[in-house]
């Protein structure tokens, strides 16, 4: 097997497990315990918080420990909205038109529920958010923008400098879906200055090599936040519910270890891999298309639409010549219906069908892609043939 659906998800890595193991059994204590047990649990998760937030460029207060990144999505839009309007600001909030199922149905849950203007902010063929049209649609009491910093169906970067800028001209927030570029670009804004705008920022510890069910809202704003969660007050009121402490370690594990090994000569060798990729398959398969920005994009992603031969019958044929890809968002997985983000983007909705991404990371060698090249071009031979 050939995993290159790693967008999707990685596998958990032996030094993650590794470091979580000894909260998973002797010191598996509660963390708001007065025992020694107890603080045995809470010296490790200071710890994991202190680590995250040395990556990020915040202190350990501004980091607050998710089930995963669909919370820590769900926490910004909804929390940082919702507090924002307690603070005076207006009903209203800014949401590219590409975001993850996260953001698009916390905003129209502030829609339907709390009164709340959504503005979609429309994406060029690309991918990328028209920044103008954002700037267009803000207001002085608008409360909060939200964007990811990378899609994770077609790969676009997106510029969320530019839209953090004019967020804050407005006095509205940044919020930045960076589960897809965690572990790719350093979170820390003095590292990667895109992301110095950015007021929050989600992400996921199944994307970087730690489990699934662990991920994090990094704060880098005083704005009050309103919880979604309510109970025990842990997390300093944000997050209530007895912290996972394996996860925390495992998320501050996996994030150290990704950063540490994607430097920048590594980034940029798995970038002209991808490209190399991208040629590769655009010359096997006519019916093929690159889709988002072919340029700005994911170091280990690469999309296309593959006019007539359907993208779930590619799929089913590559796995049974195991190669591991998929059709888009792991989340919209099983749905017939065309991917939104393509939509978004200007496809029809018939081309939208035929979507296959592939992703990747570091370990990942010429020779996988080559074998994955030579399924994709034998696979839709025998589709073509069948037409």
């Amino acid at each position: 097997m050939i995993d290159l659906d790693q967008s999707a998800t990685t596998a958990v890595r032996r030094a993650v497990l590794e470091a979580m193991w000894p909260h998973l059994t002797g010191g598996y204590g509660n963390p708001s315990s007065t025992h020694a047990l107890g603080r045995a649990a809470a010296t490790a998760l200071q710890d994991a918080r202190a680590r995250v937030a040395a990556r990020c460029g915040v202190r350990p207060a501004q980091v607050v420990f998710t089930s995963g990144g669909t919370e820590a999505d769900n926490l910004a839009v909804i929390g940082l909205t919702l507090g924002s309007i307690r603070a005076g600001r207006d009903r209203h909030i800014i949401v590219g038109a590409v975001e993850h199922e996260a953001v698009l149905e916390a905003a129209d849950h502030l829609r339907r529920w709390h009164e709340v203007e959504v503005t979609i902010a429309p994406v060029d063929n690309s991918g990328e958010v028209d920044v103008e049209a954002v700037r267009a649609a803000l207001r002085p009491g608008t409360a909060l923008v939200s964007v990811q910093h990378a899609n994770n169906e077609v790969g676009t970067l997106q510029p969320v400098r530019a839209l953090g800028e004019a967020a804050h001209a407005v006095g509205a927030l940044l919020h930045v879906d960076a589960v897809q570029t965690a572990g790719w670009v350093p979170l820390d804004p003095a590292r990667t200055p895109v992301l110095s705008t950015a007021d929050a920022i989600s992400i996921s510890g199944h994307k970087l090599g730690a489990p699934k069910g662990v991920g994090a809202l990094v704060l880098r704003t005083s704005a009050p936040l309103e919880p979604l969660v309510h109970g025990g007050g842990q997390e300093r009121d944000r997050r209530s519910g007895t912290e996972n402490v394996a996860g925390a370690v495992g998320l501050a594990t996996a994030l150290e270890l990704a950063e540490a090994e994607r430097d920048p000569g590594t980034v940029s060798t798995v970038a002209a891999r991808r490209d190399r990729f991208i040629a590769a398959v655009l010359a096997a398969v006519p019916e093929a298309r690159l889709t988002g920005h072919p340029e700005r994009r994911l170091p280990g992603h690469a999309s296309f639409v593959v006019d007539g031969l359907g993208g779930e019958p590619l799929l089913i044929a590559l796995d049974d010549r195991g190669i591991i890809c998929s059709s888009g968002s792991a989340c919209a997985a099983g749905r017939d219906d065309p991917s939104p983000v393509l939509l978004a983007m200007g496809y029809d909705p018939d081309l939208a069908r035929t979507a296959l991404r592939f992703s990747f990371g570091a370990e990942t060698s010429d020779a996988d892609l080559d074998t994955a090249v030579a399924a994709l071009q034998d696979s839709a031979a025998g589709l073509r043939a069948l037409r």
